[in-house]
């Protein structure tokens, strides 16, 4: 196997990880206040975004530029790249069902079930394009600490998750399973990324873009009307800038 691809899907992987982590959690309690939910939700799109900036937009630009291109001629790659990338997740999300999760507790057993389970194939579905960004980051030497970015922000999913299966009287055990099951689908993205750019460096920056607006889609679509949805904004700012500047320093103190 290309170091390349071993690489992106073992970060991947270990990223991935991540909400098998954020769902030990669940072994001491089985409810989570919403400003909490709404704090941890802000502190994952914090990272998602600090990540889609310093680790994918920005080092897309200079492996452009390092390839000939002109500035101008680099931005037009990397703003198409992330129409692509959106489109792809809006795409996905239009074609398969999911449901976002903090919308109340409202209606019959059967019906919280449905909008629940919908809601972790929601988490499960958005976390590919997460793996395919660290999978292209390694092709920049930006991977590690876009791993760790994203293994961060995998933790607060996985409690959630793991909180909203245990509220249908599912076992410990089986909530922390799926949680785990759920972050696994990004080593495939972490593959399909690495493979990509191994094909050459002139992958790098569409690949670089394509994850970047992927992700750019999720914190839009999902994670900010989420945080609005509740009327929590003042603890969910708060955590947006808490993910934010920690990203942001594991970029650069890594990179």
């Amino acid at each position: 196997m290309n170091q390349t691809i071993y690489l992106g899907f073992i970060a991947s992987l270990l990223a991935g990880m991540g909400t098998a982590v954020g769902a030990l959690p669940i072994l001491f309690t089985t409810k989570l206040e919403k400003q909490w939910q709404s704090i941890l939700l802000g502190i994952g799109g914090g990272v998602m975004l600090a990540a889609t900036i310093f680790s994918l937009i920005i080092p897309g630009l200079e492996a452009a530029i390092s390839l000939g291109y002109s500035s101008k001629q680099s931005a037009l790659i990397i703003s198409i790249g992330i129409i692509l990338g959106a489109g792809l997740l809006w795409l996905i999300h239009n074609n398969f069902p999911h449901e976002n999760f903090n919308q109340g507790q409202e209606g019959k057993i059967t019906e919280n079930f449905q909008r629940i389970w919908l809601f972790v194939l929601a988490i499960t579905l958005h976390n590919f394009p997460e793996g395919l960004a660290v999978g292209v980051g390694f092709g920049n030497g930006e991977g590690l600490p876009l791993a760790m970015g994203i293994g961060l922000q995998n933790m607060p999913e996985g409690l959630v998750v793991a909180l909203a299966l245990r509220e249908l009287e599912y076992s410990v055990a089986y909530a922390f399973g799926v949680s785990l099951l759920t972050g696994l689908v990004e080593p495939f993205g972490g593959m399909v990324g690495a493979s990509v750019v191994s094909f050459g460096q002139s992958f790098l920056p569409w690949g670089m873009a394509i994850a970047a607006g992927a992700m750019l889609f999720v914190i839009v679509d999902e994670i900010i009307p989420e945080i609005d949805r509740e009327s929590i904004t003042q603890e969910g700012t708060l955590g947006i800038m808490s993910g934010f500047v920690t990203m942001m320093f594991l970029d650069i103190a890594f990179s």
